[in-house]
């Protein structure tokens, strides 16, 4: 089974890439929704997050916005939630990849923004970088957030720059003309990683 990574900076249009992906039946490991689920109302993550930050946690979940506010407190804050998610996570990748293949899968995508910071590329075959530019990404995020062009600044600064993740990159993929395009160039991708399959 071919492993194909899924990475891009915010507002890249890599979501829109996953669910190209889905369309074709490709199975698509979102690590931002196992994150959603695991500090879910009863969630694997919710327990030791109540012992790190208790105002974090109501009701058997997480609440995220002070989950938030606690991680950016300090590097400190930050490496302990790290430590406490990025273990979860993992599991479920892996258990994503035994399902994948037990099921007889020719391909699959692991969809993770933070996919070479976690270090998550040497389980891919091939990385796909989803790629906007600066003024489409700057203008989604602050739609889809509802925030200023200078906040959605400050969201760009704190991921992997662009070009450190294009240097790393097998595959680039456009997302800044439109849906179509980019949906050729996931054809043609699939196209060609077929004549790749094991």
């Amino acid at each position: 089974m071919l492993v194909l990574g899924l990475t891009g900076g915010m507002g890249a249009g890599k979501s829109t890439i996953a669910r190209l992906f889905r369309l074709r039946h490709i199975p698509v490991f979102d690590a931002d929704a196992t994150v959603h689920r695991l500090q879910g109302r009863h969630g694997a993550a919710v327990a030791p997050i109540a012992t790190l930050c208790p105002q974090a946690v109501a009701d058997g979940r997480i609440r995220r916005d002070v989950l938030r506010t606690f991680a950016t407190r300090s590097p400190d804050a930050m490496r302990a939630l790290e430590a406490i998610m990025h273990p979860l996570v993992a599991q479920a990748r892996a258990q994503f990849l035994r399902t994948a293949r037990g099921r007889g899968a020719w391909l699959c995508v692991l969809d993770i923004p933070l996919l070479f910071e976690v270090g998550a590329d040497r389980d891919c075959d091939l990385v796909v970088v989803a790629h906007a530019p600066l003024a489409t990404r700057r203008r989604r995020i602050a739609v889809r957030r509802g925030v200023s062009m200078e906040a959605a600044d400050a969201l760009i600064a704190r991921q992997m720059s662009d070009r450190a993740r294009l240097a790393r990159a097998d595959i680039v993929i456009p997302t800044g003309l439109s849906r179509h395009v980019a949906a050729v160039q996931v054809a043609r991708l699939l196209d060609r990683l077929y004549k790749l399959r094991p």
